[in-house]
């Protein structure tokens, strides 16, 4: 039985939460705030959180950045419950690490269907945990890029979609594809949110970034010869 964290202030709210998990099958435990829900974490990680962004205390968002800092938390699912509607808090969440999101007011069968989608793309096996491209190593497992001389920093999302390109290397991805393969979901951001994160990771590759090649017209796609 998978065991789900729900980090909710609004006691309503939780408990209709809990309600429909139990009734679906999962073990869900309720939190009104992020302390209790991190030393529950540290005592026994869940198969997957759902954090409210508006919280006491730690807002769910730093939740969400200190689980994916902590090497034994960084793959957990996680799913942001908000009332904000605006695109920039959509892609602040989705960027730092987020598997999906959803808005309030939502209907239960909506979460049930997100929380199985996310189970599902996490029982994926696990892939070559090293990835190259000409002097380019990415670690999957510690998560970590380097181009032979420094360490480059990316979000989790610019390391996933780095990833992404790497593996498909040669080969034209749609930005659907990207969004389908990196965010999981028809995010309503849509092509602006691919451009701005492939604009970014092109950024911090340095001269390295010129391996990303725009197909005008149909997507990206990563090849060693630079442009």
């Amino acid at each position: 039985m998978e065991r789900i964290y729900c980090v909710e202030d609004d006691e309503n709210i939780r408990e209709l939460v809990l309600y429909a998990l139990s009734s679906s099958g999962y073990q869900g435990v309720g939190f009104e705030e992020g302390e209790s829900f991190l030393a529950a974490v540290a005592k026994e990680p869940p198969d997957l959180a759902l954090l409210d962004i508006m919280l006491p205390g730690i807002s769910g968002l730093d939740l969400l950045g200190r689980l994916r800092q902590d090497p034994a938390t960084a793959r957990l699912p996680v799913i942001m419950l908000t009332a904000k509607t605006s695109e920039y808090d959509r892609v602040m969440g989705l960027d730092s690490g987020a598997d999906d999101y959803i808005s309030k007011p939502f209907g239960v069968m909506e979460l049930l269907s997100r929380i199985r989608a996310v189970l599902r793309r996490v029982e994926k096996p696990p892939l070559s945990p090293v990835l190259t491209a000409g002097p380019l190593a990415v670690d999957t497992g510690r998560r970590t890029v380097t181009d032979g001389e420094r360490d480059i920093a990316l979000t989790f999302k610019e390391f996933e979609l780095l990833c992404c390109l790497i593996r498909n290397r040669g080969l034209v991805l749609t930005r659907e594809k990207l969004l389908e393969t990196v965010w999981g979901f028809d995010f309503e951001g849509e092509s602006r949110t691919v451009d701005m994160h492939i604009k970014s990771l092109r950024q911090k590759l340095g001269p390295l970034g010129e391996m990303i090649q725009t197909v005008r017209g149909v997507g990206y796609k990563l090849t060693e010869d630079r442009e």
